[in-house]
């Protein structure tokens, strides 16, 4: 699955023929001009040498712009270290939060509104049944990350949950149900549809939403009406998977779905003429990997329709897990399972320091004498996202 192609390729090479024809929203605009300059001269770079054996090293900086694929690994891996002083010894489930496609162009055209509420129901749905002794009767915790995109990066909003096994009730016990799942996946679905529909409803109602391309035959009163009715009478889906099996399996889990984005450079086979060639799972055929090929400007198109707004969080932290809850009641859920608390390895750590215990790498160092450099930076013209 290798391949030297990579997105900025693809950038380099459509995006004036793209410029033509289409409109850029502003954050669209920003994330291809940073793509474009990622890790080149434009985005300036820190240049090491080595005063022993003279040696030059030049590293040009990335543009840590949350939508290349080029600027995640490190990312990845400072987010998870994090992460794992809160994750417990005890079960988890992933559970994925979908909506009907009929939505889909209202959402995007009303994108921060409408994504937000996706994370509003999730969260009361699973706080309403979890607090509920019919089901679990306890507080838990949960982290929820927004995907917008399918396998071949057609527009699908949908939010993946990572979910604890168990929580606290209300005279602070532990409380799971050996390992199963808790909720009703159809009841879960009931719910949460009763929740999205009336967040869109109120914002329909205080005239919050706007309506572009697809959407805009929804400015009619009895068209959107229509649409709520639809929305209301088809089932909606939930889905859960089976459960993790112990804390170091959420760990290496996490970082799979927290920071993915549309596509990435692994995915991208070749350019052929005016097509790009990719990789995507063919769903009928059991998830296998087979080649799409569409044109240069359509794939710019589809990656850019993925761009989210500017200054939307993407990760949540809900109940036990929320800022003001874990510093407590995460160690409060550790005593009572007896679970050891991992101390993260890189918080407070500078960089070179970090690339060191996750890479073994000392940049430093000189990779031909071993004798210290020292560093200056070199400004470009672009500045970091």
């Amino acid at each position: 699955m290798n391949s030297d192609v990579t997105i900025q390729d693809v950038f380099q090479r459509f995006l004036p023929d793209y410029a033509e024809t289409h409109h850029f929203s502003d954050r669209q605009f920003l994330t291809a001009k940073c793509i474009l300059n990622c890790r080149t001269a434009e985005m300036g770079a820190h240049v090491s040498e080595c005063d022993s054996c003279h040696s030059r090293y030049i590293h040009y900086n990335s543009c840590k712009n949350r939508h290349c694929p080029m600027c995640q690994g490190m990312e990845v891996d400072e987010w998870i270290d994090l992460q794992q002083e809160n994750v417990l010894d005890t079960t988890y489930f992933h559970t994925v939060f979908t909506l009907p496609e009929e939505v889909y162009p209202l959402i995007y055209s009303n994108q921060t509104v409408l994504y937000n509420a996706i994370y509003h129901a999730a969260n009361q749905t699973l706080a309403e049944l979890s607090g509920d002794s019919k089901y679990l009767g306890a507080k838990i915790g949960y982290i929820c990350v927004l995907h917008t995109w399918g396998s071949r990066m057609n527009y699908r909003p949908h939010l993946h949950t990572i979910v604890m096994g168990g929580g606290l009730d209300k005279q602070n016990h532990w409380k799971d149900k050996d390992g199963k799942l808790f909720f009703p996946v159809k009841v879960m679905s009931a719910v949460f549809k009763k929740y999205y529909l009336a967040e869109l409803k109120d914002l329909w109602e205080r005239d919050k939403l706007e309506y572009h391309g697809s959407a805009e035959k929804l400015k009619n009163h009895y068209e959107f009406q229509e649409l709520l009715n639809n929305l209301y009478s088809v089932d909606w889906i939930i889905y859960t998977k089976e459960a993790f099996g112990g804390a170091q399996s959420v760990i290496n889990y996490l970082g799979r779905y927290t920071h993915r984005i549309a596509i990435s450079n692994r995915r991208i086979l070749r350019i052929e003429g005016e097509n790009v060639v990719y990789l995507a799972k063919d769903y009928k055929n059991g998830g296998k990997l087979i080649e799409h090929t569409v044109s240069g400007t359509e794939f710019l198109r589809m990656f850019l329709m993925h761009v989210l707004p500017k200054g939307f969080i993407r990760i949540r932290h809900y109940g036990l897990l929320s800022c003001r809850n874990k510093k407590l009641k995460i160690t409060l859920c550790r005593n009572l399972l007896g679970c050891q608390k991992y101390i993260s390895q890189l918080r407070g750590k500078k960089v070179a320091e970090k690339i060191l215990i996750l890479y073994q790498h000392d940049i430093c160092k000189c990779k031909n004498c071993g004798e210290p450099l020292h560093t200056y930076r070199v400004d470009g013209r672009y500045q970091l996202c």
